[in-house]
């Protein structure tokens, strides 16, 4: 069954380019300036938008979005304050939950799925989470229609595509560097390459993060991904900016910039 974030993709592939996947530090800076930044990146352009739920202990972020989820759990950013701002917003593209396991044990598996789907959440990125574990989350999230997205990065052999392609539903999450996220992308034919692996693994989308930082690697990264994410570069123009009205205009300027990018 082709699900809601499959349909954003073909979207885009009918359009001849890559979807565009910003992430957002959901609290960030604070909750009400989160959810302008939700509706300002929506309208700059983006096909599905990525909502990390801040975490002490974050161990793929790299030091910008670390810093983004401090600040936000400083002011009191919550899992359950992240997903009633995501419900809140009434965004019409479809929003992708980035969030660590243990927060998701403490809420208890049904509670933050049925949250999450009340949010309209529709899909789930977990990264400590490998797909052969994740059989009792797969089930609940299934039952409240919510897709889960396993990563794959360079290391990963065929054997275990395999199982991450048949256990992932939406799309598949290429972490396109070793690191954590932030960290620098070489745009290479052997990178290029790679991606063509992954997809032809499965019959899935697969969208590219880690390290996208301009309009020029987007682009580049479009001719062989289905999608591109672009979470650190945001996430840090947001900080540079002053004020909330400027971080809100920072914001869509630069998905308006990445949008057009994979539209050329």
């Amino acid at each position: 069954m082709t699900t809601t974030l499959q349909n954003a993709f073909d979207r885009a592939k009918e359009q001849n380019r890559a979807a565009f996947i910003p992430f957002i530090s959901g609290g960030h800076p604070d909750m009400t300036t989160s959810m302008r930044i939700l509706k300002a990146v929506e309208k700059g352009g983006a096909d599905v938008i990525e909502v990390g739920i801040p975490f002490s202990d974050p161990v793929a972020d790299g030091p910008v979005i670390q810093s983004a989820s401090t600040q936000a759990l400083a002011n009191g950013a919550t899992p359950a304050g992240v997903l009633e701002m995501v419900r809140q917003a009434e965004i019409s593209c479809p929003v992708v939950i980035m969030t660590y396991f243990n927060p998701m044990l403490r809420m208890g598996l049904t509670e933050f799925a049925k949250r999450a789907a009340q949010a309209g959440v529709k899909g789930v990125i977990i990264p400590d989470l490998t797909a052969d574990e994740a059989g009792e989350w797969s089930q609940v999230a299934e039952e409240y229609c919510i897709d889960t997205i396993f990563l794959a990065a360079p290391t990963t052999p065929d054997s275990r595509l395999e199982i991450i392609t048949k256990a992932s539903k939406g799309f598949v999450y290429y972490v396109s560097t070793t690191g954590v996220t932030g960290s620098a992308i070489n745009v290479s034919d052997g990178l290029l390459e790679e991606i063509k692996r992954i997809k032809r693994a499965g019959t899935l989308p697969v969208a590219v993060g880690f390290g996208v930082s301009t309009p020029e690697q987007a682009a580049a990264l479009g001719k062989a991904a289905d999608g591109v994410i672009v979470g650190s570069a945001l996430v840090k123009a947001i900080q540079q900016a002053s004020t909330a009205d400027e971080q809100i205009e920072s914001a869509e300027k630069l998905t308006s910039a990445m949008a057009a990018a994979l539209k050329n």
